[in-house]
């Protein structure tokens, strides 16, 4: 006999969370997008965020930058 079966649900906690629950609302056709490219689509968001993170472009948009020069 091997012993009684182990049921495990879900992961459990993290040891060290890297991560912030959260929420946030966008698009439809945005979730759409990423929901198309199959399972993960989570993290793919998470990484477009972070590449635009990288970049720079938390001030606003190039147009609002220019507006901004102009003054």
């Amino acid at each position: 006999m091997l012993g009684t079966p182990v049921m495990r649900r879900g992961r459990g906690p993290q040891k060290s969370p890297t991560k912030v629950l959260t929420t946030i609302r966008l698009d439809a056709d945005v979730i759409a997008f990423f929901r198309a490219q199959g399972t993960g689509y989570q993290s793919r968001i998470n990484d477009a965020l972070k590449r635009v993170k990288e970049r720079g472009l938390t001030a606003g948009s190039t147009a609002t930058a220019r507006k901004r020069a102009a003054r």
